[in-house]
């Protein structure tokens, strides 16, 4: 698996998220980031992907376990992360913030991240890819008591998650356990 830690990620964008996806992308490979991308890669591309083929793509890496994370980019990030998300294994979610893009990844552990270019200027684009990339699960919650268990809890019980089970339960969760946990400020 082609992980952070080795500054290893996956981008794929449409024509839309393109102008978006290279700036980020610049800014990555100038922060000595290896990237591949499995998107539209020049704006004058002649016809170019889909947002959801190239959402299931990236997805389709993920869920093989290729990489560990990865950024999509289209015009508004709704539909590319819609398509990623059909892919097992996958967590995803859209962004258009600084603390959004942090939150996703300290507390959710999300592996793909999905900005829309009509949204999210191309600095806020880098910024949010930098905290993606650069945190972990509970990192800056450790002031937190039981912060990262009640979390990674929830990413435990979401990824062994079986749909058909859930329904035969009455569409009762299937607990791994549980956590106290009260919010602290």
């Amino acid at each position: 698996m082609k992980t952070v830690k080795e500054k290893k990620v996956l981008v794929g964008a449409d024509f839309a998220g393109f102008p978006l996806k290279e700036a980020v992308v610049a800014d990555l490979v100038k922060r000595g980031w290896e990237v591949t991308d499995i998107g539209v890669r020049s704006a004058d591309e002649e016809d170019p992907e889909m947002f959801h083929r190239i959402g299931l793509k990236v997805g389709a890496k993920i869920a093989e376990r290729e990489f560990e994370r990865a950024l999509l980019f289209c015009g508004t990030g709704t539909g590319i992360h819609i398509a990623a998300s059909k892919c097992p294994h996958v967590h995803a979610t859209v962004v258009q913030s600084v603390e959004a893009a942090k939150r996703a990844i300290t507390g959710n552990n999300v592996n793909v991240l999905a900005m829309g270019a009509f949204y999210v200027a191309p600095q806020m684009g880098i910024e949010c890819a930098r905290v993606f990339l650069e945190n972990d699960l509970g990192t800056g919650w450790e002031y937190w008591k039981n912060f990262y268990e009640f979390h990674k809890l929830a990413y435990d019980e979401l990824e062994a998650f079986d749909y058909e089970k859930f329904k035969k339960a009455g569409f009762e969760v299937e607990r791994l356990g549980d956590f106290p946990l009260e919010l602290e400020l």
